[in-house]
């Protein structure tokens, strides 16, 4: 037996070894290409800091830079039939929710919860792009209907961020069904004189365009954000024109009157701030650690002090 060749090189050549990365280290923008590492990614909310490209965030994330302290509750959502209509296709219906369901940790493509952006009590509702597509099945449509319940029932905004591929196939017309559903659940809000805030995130398609996402007192949307209902093809082959440049796009919108506002994710807190707080008639956040003192918490000073020179 060598001891070299069996121990010291091998010992040697593990020392010296270059040694593996992760895979998850790196990620690369999908707009410029550039090579991000995965804690400046997250420190700027998935966003690219060479381009400004916005990247998929879960709505668990988004929550956690969103409230204060990045503390929320969640709010419990019914659940529906597991699969009504016993869909297959190349998988059980069941089987593509439990991969869904393991790959993203949640329940469904909607999450909900409440808690305080900026001293502001708010009901959030977000849709996740990883689920399935974030489809509106069922769940979505439970979802969106026990947020609106809980604003009504606590007197609070709600603020709903979609990211759609459109209506969930496996569930038929019991999908469809959701529209005219959520639109009851924003009448509730309107009827309740409180404000409905959506943000349209990369992509907002099919029957959640044309129902709950477009039916908010103020619409924002995130840059580049492909917003619509029919594909940009399927138009195109439908009125036989070629479309013109960024159509369907956020930009796009803006400048046709589909929107209000385009807003940088970075920056989107505190412009929810701003609008929840005007339209709840609140007086204006204090961006500090501490709301603002009183009329009668602040002490005039003294004649003669040292805060007032004496005549």
């Amino acid at each position: 037996m060598n001891w070299i060749t069996n121990y010291v090189r091998p010992r040697i050549n593990s020392i010296f070894s270059r040694r593996e990365v992760p895979d998850n280290l790196w990620s690369k923008c999908d707009d410029c290409g550039t090579m991000l590492f995965h804690r400046e990614i997250s420190d700027n909310l998935n966003v690219c800091s060479n381009c400004g490209h916005h990247m998929h965030i879960t709505p668990r994330d988004r929550f956690l830079s969103l409230f204060d302290g990045g503390i929320f509750t969640e709010i419990e959502v019914p659940e529906p039939l597991a699969d009504p209509l016993h869909f297959r296709d190349q998988k059980r219906y069941p089987d593509r929710m439990r991969t869904a369901q393991k790959t993203t940790g949640e329940k469904d493509a909607m999450l909900v919860a409440t808690g305080e952006i900026g001293r502001t009590p708010v009901v959030t509702a977000a849709q996740d792009f990883s689920f399935m597509g974030g489809s509106m099945g069922m769940y979505v449509g439970n979802a969106i209907i026990a947020a609106a319940q809980e604003a009504v029932r606590l007197g609070r905004p709600l603020i709903l961020f979609s990211a759609a591929g459109g209506a969930r196939m496996q569930e038929g017309i019991l999908s469809l069904m959701q529209m005219p559903r959520t639109t009851v659940a924003v009448q509730m809000l309107k009827e309740a004189n409180l404000p409905y805030i959506v943000v349209l995130t990369h992509p907002t398609t099919g029957g959640v365009t044309a129902s709950y996402a477009m039916l908010g007192d103020v619409h924002i949307a995130e840059p580049n954000a492909l917003i619509g209902f029919a594909g940009q093809r399927v138009i195109e082959q439908t009125i036989r024109e070629k479309l013109p440049e960024g159509f369907q796009r956020a930009e796009y919108l803006l400048e046709h009157g589909m929107l209000d506002r385009v807003t940088d994710r970075r920056k989107m807190r505190e412009e929810l701030i701003i609008i929840c707080r005007m339209l709840m008639q609140m007086p204006p956040a204090t961006w500090g650690d501490l709301p603002a003192p009183g009329p009668d918490e602040i002490s005039k000073p003294d004649v003669g002090s040292a805060e007032t020179p004496s005549k």
